[in-house]
């Protein structure tokens, strides 16, 4: 059986028995606005923070639709719906 690796702390996590993501995530509240509401002041920057995590390695980003509310859920999907590590 080969298992993959990563480099990055805390290897890997299988959820379900078919999806394995990275233990070391990122975790998107602060991609919101101000106290975690509404845009983040800086939304190309915020795409391209979410970019770089996924060139890093990282699988699993923690999110919720409280967060913004909906913001981060929105800019995760603009940065990362056509990439193909995910």
């Amino acid at each position: 059986m080969n298992t993959p690796s990563t480099p990055l702390p805390g290897g890997l996590w299988t959820l379900g028995g078919d999806s394995t993501v990275t233990r070391f995530g990122y975790g998107a509240m602060q991609l919101a606005g101000a106290w975690v509401m509404g845009p983040p002041a800086d939304h190309d920057g915020a795409l391209a923070v979410l970019r770089e995590a996924v060139s890093l390695g990282i699988t699993h980003i923690d999110t919720s639709d409280a967060y913004g509310p909906r913001i981060t859920n929105e800019l995760i999907r603009e940065a990362l719906h056509r990439c193909s590590k995910l």
